[in-house]
């Protein structure tokens, strides 16, 4: 076996052990059955966020399948440096599960709140507002050196940047909701990475 079947296969079984945790979390997520407007995301990420996240997948799911057929955006990478990304999407998934425990019934794929939604201060949620945004980086980085391949990573990049200017609007609704709640738990955490010191503005 050699060292893309081998990697395929470890990333084939870290996938088979989180999409039913994922699924599970959405299911309950949803028992509420709202209907979320997403259109509140406004134009440009409704047309830009879900259509680069589909090609990730399909440049992911299609490299799985066959290595053979992301060929043409294949880089050279030692093994060593592929094999790191192993324990890079070990870190993404315990974070993306440690997540979606924390969120609860308050996950969403939008920047909509929920009508029964409760501002989560536990968790990865403790140091940082955007830990689901966190494990979508760590995941591309992952699956970006684990292929060797330049479309994943840079695709997995304009869906990061995507998601950072979403946050901009995801911020004014829970600002909204929560009002001086939401201020005060700013202050006090970073967007993406912990706060370095008290005074320092969120990364």
């Amino acid at each position: 076996m050699n060292h893309d079947q081998t990697l395929r296969a470890v990333l084939f079984v870290v996938f088979l052990v989180i999409l039913p945790i994922g699924v599970y979390h959405r299911l309950q997520s949803q028992a509420t059955r709202e209907t979320l407007d997403r259109r509140q995301e406004g134009l440009f990420i409704l047309a830009t966020l879900r259509p680069v996240g589909a090609a990730f997948w399909i440049g992911l799911i299609a490299w799985m399948v066959d290595p053979g057929w992301m060929e043409w955006s294949s880089v050279s990478l030692p093994v060593w440096l592929r094999w790191t990304g192993v324990g890079v999407i070990a870190v993404a998934c315990g974070l993306l599960v440690w997540t979606f425990r924390s969120l609860g019934r308050n996950l969403t794929d939008t920047v909509v709140t929920r009508q029964k939604h409760t501002l989560v201060v536990q968790g990865p949620y403790s140091w940082i507002r955007h830990p689901l945004y966190d494990s979508a980086a760590l995941l591309t980085v992952a699956v970006s050196l684990i292929a060797a391949n330049w479309f994943l990573f840079v695709t997995g990049v304009v869906i990061f940047c995507l998601l950072m200017i979403r946050t901009r609007t995801e911020v004014e609704n829970l600002v909204v909701r929560f009002g001086d709640r939401y201020r005060t738990y700013m202050e006090r955490t970073g967007r993406f990475l912990p706060r370095i010191s008290a005074n320092r503005r969120g990364a």
